[in-house]
C-alpha cells in the first residue's frame, strides 16, 4: 500500500543544550489541511520543535520533513513551503502597518502588494491604523500585524508559535477565526500553545508535549476517552481538556530549567 501523505512527519527528534535534554524522541504526523496543536507548559520544548521544523535549528538526532522535504537536507525547499510566526512580533516599527505588509508581499514577488495589504488590514481590523507607524501600536495590534504578515503568499504550511499570547479576548477570537479559515482553504497549520481552550477550539488533533516527549496524541474525543466521564446526579460529565492535561502529565513531575 502507498504511504499516506503527510504535511509534516517527525520521527525521533532529539535536542539537548549541554546536559539539558529538551527533546527526547518526539514523533508525530500532521495531515494536510488540518490544524495540529502542540500543547505543553513553558519549557516543554514546543518552540524547539518549531525551530527545527522551520530550519532555524538543527536536531541532534531524528528526522523531520515538511511538505515532503527533509528539514536537514532540503532546507531551502522547506523554507519556500512555510510561513512562521514566532512568539514575538517580527515587525518593522519604523514602517507603518500597511508598509510592513506591502514590503513582505514585494519580497515574495506577488502581484498587487497594495491590494494584498489592504485585504489583510481589513481581516485583522487594522485598517484605521494602516498609516500609523508600528511603534505606536499596542502589543495586541503588533501581534495581529505579525500574524497577517505570515499569511502573505499562501504557504501550504504555517507554523504559529503561541499565536495569541498577549492578545485580548476579542483579538484571540479573531485570530482563531482566521486560523480556521486557513485550514478550510487547505493550509496545514501547526500551532503551539499553552492555552487549553485554544487547543480545544481549534485543533483537529492535539499532542501534549511534556518533559521532551509526546505523551498523548489524538483528537479531542480520543483524549477524552483517557478519563472516564463523571456522573453527577445521573448527568454524564465529560472530562475537560484541562483535566486530561493535568492527569497525563502527572502531579509529581520534575522541573526543567
Amino acid at each position: 500500500m502507498p504511504m499516506e501523505k503527510t504535511a509534516i512527519r517527525v520521527r525521533g527528534l532529539e535536542k539537548s543544550y549541554g546536559t539539558l535534554e529538551v527533546l527526547r524522541g518526539v514523533d508525530f504526523d500532521v495531515e494536510p489541511g488540518s490544524i495540529f496543536a502542540l500543547l505543553g507548559s513553558n519549557g516543554a520544548g514546543k518552540t524547539t520543535v518549531v525551530k527545527i521544523l522551520s530550519t532555524l535549528l538543527k536536531a541532534d538526532a531524528g528526522t523531520a520533513s515538511v511538505n515532503d522535504f527533509d528539514v536537514a537536507t532540503q532546507a531551502e525547499n522547506v523554507r519556500e513551503s512555510i510561513s512562521l510566526t514566532g512568539q514575538f512580533a517580527a515587525v518593522d516599527e519604523i514602517l507603518t502597518g500597511r508598509e510592513n505588509l506591502v514590503l513582505v508581499a514585494r519580497l515574495r514577488h506577488l502581484e498587487d502588494p497594495g491590494a494584498i495589504a489592504d485585504d489583510l488590514l481589513r481581516r485583522f481590523s487594522l485598517t484605521d491604523a494602516a498609516t500609523r507607524r508600528v511603534s505606536t501600536y499596542s502589543g495586541g495590534m503588533r501581534r495581529r500585524l505579525d500574524i497577517a504578515m505570515s499569511l502573505i503568499g499562501n504557504s501550504p504550511v504555517i507554523f504559529l508559535d503561541e499565536p495569541t499570547a498577549g492578545l485580548d479576548p476579542e483579538a484571540r477570537i479573531e485570530v482563531w477565526h482566521t486560523v480556521k479559515e486557513l485550514a478550510g482553504d487547505g493550509t496545514t497549520v501547526l500551532l503551539t500553545t499553552q492555552y487549553l481552550d485554544e487547543a480545544e477550539q481549534l485543533a483537529d488533533r492535539i499532542a501534549i508535549l511534556h518533559e521532551g516527549r509526546i505523551i498523548v496524541n489524538g483528537t479531542l474525543a480520543e483524549l477524552k476517552q483517557l478519563l472516564p466521564p463523571a456522573n453527577v446526579e445521573y448527568v454524564e460529565k465529560q472530562p475537560t481538556l484541562e483535566e486530561i492535561f493535568l492527569a497525563v502529565i502527572g502531579t509529581n513531575t520534575r522541573k526543567q530549567g
